[in-house]
């Protein structure tokens, strides 16, 4: 990797943070960046995409979710399991999470912003919620030891990472032989221009940082996993759309 490319995945990495900072601010005041055209007036983000059943025990933190889905529908979560949330935001899915895997279970936010991680804490503790925990660090290095994870989920967040080979490297290594992942993301329905990609400002909405669905399989496929799919859920932008992604690490 050369410096110039260091030099860019920390602009990003800076833009990414500042906007989720200021989201943060704002108590879920915004979606994405008016900047890249995201329709965010029809519900293809945020707390409008949850049901009554589905947003169940997320309390206060699901008005300021951001994302483009619910992982925790098709997470299939179980009692007593061991959750990661990769870039957790207020904590919405890390309260479903917790709800789901009892009290026997644990669930873990990881996020690079201070803002989110102080917002996350205080809806977790208005809910009176336990078995939880936040972590700051990024999805590149995450900072747990290695197997010691039953499911991964996100929620429109890999999206926003500039290497996700690495984040999808690392959520293998954490997760235990025979786990899982259950993501929601954004997913290019066609290569998108250099232009487009070249302006860092845009890796906070919705469309910039995103690849194919045939890259995305690749890249899941050769951070080892298998049984990939991904489906489609609903478009967020005429070059892109919303789909559920899940995986499994080989027993």
């Amino acid at each position: 990797m050369t410096d110039q490319t260091r030099t860019t995945d920390s602009e990003i990495r800076e833009q990414v943070r500042e906007r989720y900072a200021q989201a943060a601010r704002a108590a879920g005041s915004g979606c994405c960046g008016e900047q890249v055209g995201c329709d965010c007036g029809r519900g293809v983000f945020g707390a409008g995409l949850y049901t009554t059943e589905s947003g169940e025990g997320a309390g206060g933190a699901l008005p300021a979710s951001l994302g483009c889905g619910v992982p925790t529908a098709v997470a299939d979560l179980h009692e007593g399991e061991t959750v990661l949330d990769l870039g957790s935001g207020a904590g919405a899915d890390v309260l479903i999470s917790a709800r789901r895997v009892g009290p026997t279970g644990r669930v873990i936010g990881l996020d690079m912003t201070t803002e989110m991680l102080e917002l996350a804490a205080r809806n977790a503790a208005e809910a009176g919620v336990g078995n939880v925990e936040f972590l700051q660090g990024y999805l590149e290095n995450i900072p747990l030891p290695d197997g010691g994870v039953d499911v991964v989920i996100s929620n429109c967040v890999i999206n926003l990472a500039a290497d996700k080979d690495a984040v999808l490297a690392e959520a293998f290594r954490v997760l235990r032989p025979g786990g899982r992942l259950a993501v929601s993301d954004v997913v290019a329905l066609e290569e998108l221009d250099e232009a487009t990609r070249a302006d860092v400002a845009q890796w906070t909405g919705c469309v910039a940082g995103a690849i194919t669905e045939e890259r995305f399989a690749a890249a899941l496929s050769a951070a080892g996993f298998t049984d990939v799919e991904i489906r489609h859920t609903h478009q967020v932008h005429d070059l892109a759309a919303a789909a559920i992604v899940r995986a499994g690490k080989p027993l």
